[in-house]
């Protein structure tokens, strides 16, 4: 049965021994490719060790995953959506057995800890698991004419075409399946790229979309280093032949991409950064609030995107809540990825560590109190901008009295730092959280419903999180305002209509004539 099929994916990727995967102190399993020019490493990130080196995708390459898309793209689209559903849920059942192997490609890539990683998985199999039933919901309407009633207006709902899909590194497996299996329920084929720093696990999900019975083109892969992305997106995105770009990203790239498909106007859908506002008001469940945070927070060690940049606690109630929120953060245990007490790991890259370091200087040296900051354990290799080898690690940090004027309230520090402020009036708490240009997540704590509801309703963004840290699932539409980009993932039917077109048809029909 396919279900209880394992395919080994870690010795099919030539990542030879698993035991020297996730941390340890060498890589040297892994098989890689030999060095060649332009070629570029896969760094762990709890060593800063070098492991798989990638040829990146020459533009011949991604001219015949292009080309291969299209050519496929009109059997796949014409496959009845029961079969398009079939293959989506064998996928997905590939998928749940091989999430061990997953998930440990996911834990050296990123460094997350393999509690994470396995979480990222399952959450992965939400959506291909949505995307098998989504499949078969897409539905036209028709519409009696009121003007005219002897008019029909006929819709159906139709695949754009070939899009491509442009993945982050911070949930690599989650939002690449997220985004590739909507657009195959929807009858779209994909060119995918996924970030330098994580290729080999979105190289493994697409070898199970393949064992899967997608036809060869369906699922094509195309790889870049952080000198090629450029070059690499403005080719995917200026080629007419791609219908369509979601990319999960910065804010900035996401400009860049948005002008790069201007020419062909194309569609696309932008998930880009969030600055997101965490309130706790005074009649919160404190200890709830403080929970809420911490998953929120110190999740792949801050760097999601809905991860609560600003939180702003009611003055009256801020050493009851710290009260609640230190042991929960003392609790937190640093190490290697396959350790089972780690539940905080290393930041992915060398410049996540620079920022997140200029971060909490700006905020001290503008007024804010160091109130805690972990150490890290000795036995983990600190990696150092001088030079050398280490791990991208950064200890839990609270910061107090953070301030609009600090770059902790106008970036996204995307690592284990909360950055607290207090506030007075419930209308001062709401017009804080507004004064940013992001409009992708906030949280709101609160026992007092009208307020939960005034809050919910005045808040500006794409997604409210109303007492728990948790905004995303399959079953939810995601997706940002403003300068967190446009378009929804996920959700009844409005994931899937990104990857849709609506064509209208209009009939006359004569009324019967009189005897």
């Amino acid at each position: 049965m396919i279900q209880s099929q394992s395919f080994h994916l870690l010795e099919d990727l030539n990542l030879s021994d698993p035991s020297l995967l996730c941390g340890l102190e060498s890589s040297e399993g892994i098989d890689s490719l030999s060095a060649v020019e332009g070629s570029f490493s896969v760094i762990d990130p709890c060593t800063g060790k070098e492991g798989a080196i990638i040829i990146p995708s020459s533009p011949a390459q991604i001219d015949h995953a292009i080309r291969a898309a299209s050519a496929t793209f009109p059997s796949f689209s014409s496959l009845p959506s029961k079969v398009r559903a079939q293959k989506i849920a064998a996928f997905d059942a590939l998928l749940r057995s091989n999430l061990e192997d997953i998930a440990k490609i996911i834990a050296w890539e990123t460094g997350k800890p393999m509690s994470e990683a396995r979480g990222e998985v399952e959450y992965a199999a939400s959506f291909s698991w949505w995307s098998v039933g989504e499949a078969e919901r897409v539905h036209g309407q028709t519409i009696r004419g009121t003007a005219n009633p002897n008019l029909r207006f006929i819709t159906i709902k139709q695949p754009i075409g070939p899009v491509a899909l442009l993945t982050p590194w911070n949930f690599p497996v989650a939002l690449f399946v997220r985004k590739a299996a909507t657009a195959l329920a929807a009858g779209c084929t994909v060119v995918a790229k996924p970030s330098p720093e994580t290729p080999l696990s979105t190289l493994a999900v697409s070898l199970l979309f393949s064992r899967a019975g997608f036809p060869d083109g369906t699922v094509n892969i195309v790889f870049a280093s952080n000198e090629t992305t450029p070059s690499v997106g403005q080719r995917i995105c200026s080629d007419p032949r791609i219908k369509k770009v979601s990319f999960t990203g910065s804010t900035r790239i996401g400009r860049v991409l948005m002008s790069q498909c201007s020419e062909s106007l194309k569609k696309l859908t932008l998930e880009l950064g969030g600055l997101g506002a965490f309130l706790v008001f005074e009649k919160a469940d404190l200890k709830k609030a403080a929970e809420g945070l911490i998953s929120n927070k110190f999740r792949h060690a801050g760097q999601t995107c809905i991860a609560a940049q600003r939180v702003f606690v009611h003055s009256s109630v801020l050493p009851n809540f710290l009260s609640h929120l230190e042991p929960l953060v003392a609790k937190i245990r640093m190490g290697l990825p396959h350790d089972p007490e780690t539940n905080l790991g290393p930041l992915t890259t060398s410049r996540s560590v620079l920022k997140a370091q200029s971060h909490v200087s700006d905020a001290i040296e503008k007024g804010a109190k160091l109130h805690f900051q972990g150490s890290i354990p000795s036995h983990l290799q600190v990696w150092k901008q001088e030079g050398g080898k280490g791990g991208y690690w950064f200890p839990p940090t609270i910061l107090i009295g953070c301030q609009e004027g600090m770059l902790v309230f106008q970036e996204e520090s995307f690592a284990p730092i909360l950055c607290i402020s207090t506030f007075e009036t419930e209308e001062e708490a709401l017009d804080r959280a507004n004064s940013t240009s992001m409009g992708l997540t906030n949280y709101v704590f609160s026992q007092d419903v009208d307020q939960v509801w005034r809050a919910y309703e005045k808040l500006r963004s794409g997604n409210v999180g109303i007492n728990t840290g948790i905004t995303t699932s399959a079953e939810a539409p995601f997706g940002g305002i403003d300068q967190s980009g446009f378009g929804k993932e996920a959700g009844i039917g409005a994931g899937i209509s990104e990857y849709l077109f609506e064509k209208t048809a209009t009939m006359t029909v004569s009324p019967l004539a009189s005897a």
